[in-house]
């Protein structure tokens, strides 16, 4: 099936807050530490998603799509990727292929996990990664990718890249597993197939 989703929206009208992390909680006069909570992580993006996407309706759906495309763009447009299919799948799924050179895989050390697993799950984690420079685009919002993770119920990421397949499944923002080392492989690329919560979204269809 074939969608054709316009870049141009217009802005949504809403009454979200600006971006922040920390909101006050309780509606009476009694205004202390108590009356402050902090969001932190993608529990931000799951408590406010319109702050992120603009929109929980129909083109908050669209937003989500952009932002796993905009790194494949990124690709193409540095001279590494000539192909980007996207596929809406009959079971409420959206799967963006590229053939780039695939999310780097390597340790990062600050985080001590898989930059994959970073750019999945820590917020404003765009830049550069890795020897070559991979480029992960900080999205329309200035997140990334990390807010298509932490608003789907099940996101499935796989990378071909330093001669192997890897691959990690997410539940609600959440690794089911470390990355894993899969079959040896000459292709490169990333495919993110992703299902939106229906818990944040009005429809999912």
């Amino acid at each position: 099936m074939t969608s054709n989703l316009s870049t141009s929206l217009p802005d949504e009208e809403n009454d979200e807050p600006e971006m922040g992390a920390v909101e006050a909680v309780g509606a009476d006069d009694s205004y202390g530490a108590d009356q402050i909570q902090v969001l932190e992580g993608l529990e931000a993006v799951r408590k406010r998603p319109g702050m992120y996407i603009g929109s929980t309706g129909p083109r908050g759906l669209h937003h989500l799509v952009y932002e796993v495309v905009d790194n494949s763009v990124d690709e193409a447009l540095a001279g590494y990727c000539d192909t980007i299919v996207i596929t809406m799948r009959k079971d409420g799924g959206i799967r963006v292929v590229d053939n780039g050179r695939g999310i780097p895989v390597d340790l990062n050390k600050s985080e001590n996990k898989s930059t994959v697993e970073v750019v999945l799950t820590i917020l404003h984690a765009g830049g550069k990664f890795g020897g070559g420079g991979y480029s992960v685009s900080g999205g329309l919002h200035g997140v990334g990718i990390s807010v298509v993770n932490a608003l789907s119920k099940t996101l499935d990421v796989e990378v071909f890249r330093q001669g192997h397949a890897w691959r990690q499944s997410y539940t609600h923002g959440v690794p089911d597993a470390p990355l894993v080392q899969g079959e040896e492989s000459e292709a490169t690329g990333t495919t993110i197939t992703f299902w939106p919560s229906p818990d944040t979204f009005e429809t999912v269809e």
